[in-house]
């Protein structure tokens, strides 16, 4: 095993901390959808705005860092796992979908529409619930089998993984 602040060790946690990315944007969009029940005035509203944006372009980050980062390397190192990288990245393409028709709901100066976002937020909780586990079953142990490579989980999965998950 490598000490966990080589450069080695930090890469054979890439599919530890993709986990727990995945953990920490799942609590923050059942955090999003819950707060769809409790925002109720102009404040509240831009707060969900702002919640909301936020939350996309978290998970905006994170799958173009796989698209980008991660799944190249795997590509490269294990092609075998081809197909299903080409499989995940189909997901970030709808995903990204979804992220743009909440965004286009959240622009603007009238009250967020609820009902649409909720819609939508709904929509994309399934999907990330469906994408994550196939994404962590399919790939964490390949991630955490690399060594020897250059860069850090972040470079590799869009955002570092935070520093603990609460639900």
């Amino acid at each position: 095993m490598h000490p966990s602040n080589s450069p080695a060790g930090r890469l054979a946690a890439v599919g530890n901390q993709m986990i727990e990315i995945h953990l920490w944007l799942s609590a923050e969009l059942a955090r999003l959808r819950a707060s769809l029940d409790t925002a109720g005035d102009a404040r509240a509203s831009r707060d969900l705005r702002a919640h909301c944006l936020t939350f996309c372009a978290a998970l905006g980050r994170h799958h173009t860092g796989e698209d980008t980062g991660a799944f190249g390397l795997l590509a490269e190192q294990v092609p075998e796992l081809r197909p299903v990288i080409a499989n995940l990245i189909t997901d970030h393409e709808v995903v990204a979908g979804i992220l743009e028709r909440v965004e286009a709901l959240l622009t603007g100066d009238t009250a967020v529409p609820r009902t649409e976002l909720r819609a939508e937020l709904d929509g994309l909780a399934a999907l990330l619930e469906s994408h994550f586990r196939y994404e962590e079953k399919r790939l964490v142990g390949a991630l955490n089998a690399l060594t020897g490579r250059s860069g850090t989980a972040e470079e590799l999965l869009g955002l570092a993984a935070p520093p603990h998950v609460s639900e």
